[in-house]
C-alpha cells in the first residue's frame, strides 16, 4: 500500500512539473494570431505581471478628441495567452470613438469619471443605446459595431476590458475613407455622393 501511494505521489509531482502556469510574451519575436511565443521562465520577473500605463490620462488633442491607452500583450507581456486585456479611454468634451469593431474580443466598459453615451448594433440592425454614468458598466459583444461619445461638458474616463490579449480594432470611418480605394467604388458601395466622399477622404487622409 505504501509503495502504491509513493508511486501515485511521484506521478502527481511529475504531472505538476509539466504544467505551464503562464506564457509571458517574448516581444523580441513576431506576433502570430495565437499571440507571442513564451519568454524563457528564467527571464520572467514580477514586472512582467505589473503594468502602470493606464494611470495617466491620454492625449485627446486629435480629430476625435479621444485617446485609448492599451494594455495588450504588446504593452503588458504577462497577459499573453491569458485571453484578456484592458485599456483606458479618455474623452474630452465633444470626444467620440466612432463606430468600430473588435474582431477577436467582447468588451466591458466601466465609467470612472463623467458620463459616456454608448451603443452597439446587432446583426439584425437593432441599436442598443444608453448613457452610462460613473460606476456603471456596459458590454459590447464580440465583433459588433459600437461607439462611445462623451455625454458631459468635461473629460470622461473609462476603463475597458477585453476577452482577448489582442482584441483587434477596425474603425469604420477609417476603413472606408482613410484608404486608397477609388472614390467611384466608395460611392457605389456606400450610396454617398462624390463630394462627401472626397471631403471625408481629405479629412481622414485617404486617396483615390
Amino acid at each position: 500500500m505504501f509503495k502504491l501511494l509513493f508511486v501515485f505521489a511521484v506521478l502527481i509531482l511529475n504531472s505538476n512539473a509539466s504544467v505551464q502556469d503562464f506564457c509571458v510574451a517574448d516581444l523580441k519575436g513576431p506576433e502570430s494570431p495565437a499571440g507571442y511565443s513564451c519568454k524563457s521562465v528564467t527571464k520572467v520577473t514580477v514586472n512582467d505581471f505589473v503594468f502602470s500605463g493606464l494611470s495617466a490620462a491620454g492625449n485627446t488633442s486629435n480629430i476625435i478628441k479621444a485617446s485609448v491607452s492599451p494594455a495588450f500583450a504588446a504593452q503588458f507581456p504577462g497577459l499573453n495567452g491569458l485571453g484578456l486585456s484592458a485599456a483606458r479611454l479618455d474623452l474630452a468634451p465633444g470626444g467620440v470613438v466612432p463606430f468600430h469593431t473588435h474582431p477577436s474580443a467582447s468588451e466591458v466598459l466601466l465609467v470612472v469619471q463623467g458620463s459616456i453615451t454608448a451603443a452597439f448594433v446587432s446583426s439584425a440592425n437593432t441599436v442598443y443605446l444608453k448613457t452610462i454614468k460613473k460606476g456603471e458598466l456596459v458590454v459590447f459583444p464580440q465583433g459588433l459595431l459600437h461607439f462611445q461619445v462623451n455625454a458631459v461638458g468635461f473629460n470622461s474616463v473609462a476603463y475597458v476590458f477585453f476577452s482577448s490579449s489582442n482584441p483587434g480594432l477596425q474603425i469604420t470611418d477609417f476603413a472606408l475613407f482613410a484608404n486608397d480605394l477609388s472614390t467611384k467604388l466608395v460611392e457605389a458601395t456606400t450610396f454617398l455622393d462624390e463630394a462627401q466622399i472626397k471631403k471625408l477622404k481629405g479629412v481622414l487622409g485617404g486617396t483615390g
